[in-house]
């Protein structure tokens, strides 16, 4: 028995083969350690985008936390941008004193990142609760104000003297 093939199919055959072992051996020498390393980069790729999901919604909540200071506390921030104005304050705080007496203020070395001003006052009052009010009004003021002790008061028939020290500050600008 003969087998009858022609010599196109042998051709065929033979090229087929061929075909056949360059895509085994293209896929087990390129194909099979890029899939490896394909893996390898695809779990790191799902971890650094589960890090960086993590750190959006950190983000996200310090964010929130931020706009929610930053609208609670806007009258602080605003007034450590407030420049101390001497004629002001007394403007504002007259109706607490009889009479209310600010000495030139002398600029002091920055702290802590702020410029700080010291103002020595003498004022006179009606009565402690006055005074009580005007502290109440300075922390409701356009200027951070630390009023520093020992607060004096010294009485002459019906009128209370106060001397006292204040710190105005404000952000230094660097």
């Amino acid at each position: 028995m003969k087998i009858n093939i022609s010599r196109q199919n042998i051709y065929f055959l033979f090229f087929l083969l061929i075909l056949i072992m360059f895509v085994l051996l293209f896929s087990f020498s390129f194909l099979v350690p890029k899939g490896k390393e394909y893996r390898q980069q695809r779990l790191e790729l799902k971890k650094n985008n589960y890090e960086l999901k993590r750190y959006k919604d950190y983000n996200e909540v310090v964010l929130k936390k931020l706009k929610k200071l930053q609208t609670t506390h806007r009258h602080t921030i605003t007034a450590f941008d407030t420049s101390f104005n001497a004629q002001r304050f007394q403007k504002q705080n007259k109706g607490y004193f009889t009479s209310l007496a600010i000495s030139e203020k002398i600029k002091s070395e920055n702290e802590d990142k702020f410029s700080v001003y010291e103002v020595n006052t003498t004022s006179s009052i009606n009565s402690p609760k006055s005074f009580y009010n005007f502290l109440d009004a300075v922390n409701k003021g356009d200027w951070i104000i630390g009023v520093n002790f020992p607060i004096n008061f010294k009485r002459e028939g019906e009128i209370i003297r106060s001397s006292f020290t204040m710190k105005i500050y404000k952000v230094a600008k660097d």
